[in-house]
């Protein structure tokens, strides 16, 4: 059985990226035919700790949560046309290759569609760096569209879940 881990690097604690975040994750994994909720992992309430030198419990337990995801959501909303420094802060203290074997799937949350790129432009590329397989084209959301969120993800899900199989086997050890 596959994992499915919502990331979500809003700063704000209860945003609509979280909500969206976890909307995502749970349409996949119904398309892809799984039906565990996914695990969150919500960096508003890692915050300051994420700067502390030496992770926290919490900072670490949240670390080898989505190293050990098998599918990842990565969701942010965009500010200054990429992903949060929050999310980018907690991706810089994951090793190299730590997400060798998950499938990453980029959502940026956006007000306005100039920063539609900026989910391959900027989250794909460090996803990818991390050793993700990153299969799909991420998922820019406008802020405009959140009130048809379902129909938004069902398509994208539709996209999303056939590429799922495709993914190449997670790796015993890690």
């Amino acid at each position: 059985m596959s994992s499915f881990v919502a990331l979500v690097g809003n700063p704000r604690v209860g945003s609509r990226t979280l909500a969206a975040a976890v909307a995502a994750a749970e349409a996949v994994a119904r398309r892809a035919g799984h039906d565990t909720a996914p695990e969150v992992v919500d960096l508003s309430a890692l915050g300051q700790r994420l700067l502390d030198p030496g992770p926290s419990p919490a900072v670490r337990a949240a670390l080898e949560t989505v190293a050990a995801a098998d599918v990842l959501v990565v969701a942010s909303p965009t500010y200054k046309a990429t992903y949060t420094g929050l999310l980018k802060v907690f991706l810089d203290r994951l090793p190299p290759g730590a997400l060798t074997g998950t499938v990453a799937l980029p959502l940026l949350l956006m007000g306005d569609p100039r920063h539609a790129l900026a989910v391959e432009l900027h989250l794909r590329p460090v996803l990818a760096e991390l050793g993700a397989q990153v299969p799909t084209p991420g998922l820019a959301l406008l802020e405009s569209q959140f009130g048809e969120l379902d129909a938004v993800l069902g398509t994208w899900a539709g996209q999303v879940a056939p590429q799922l199989g495709a993914a190449p086997a997670r790796e015993v050890a890690r």
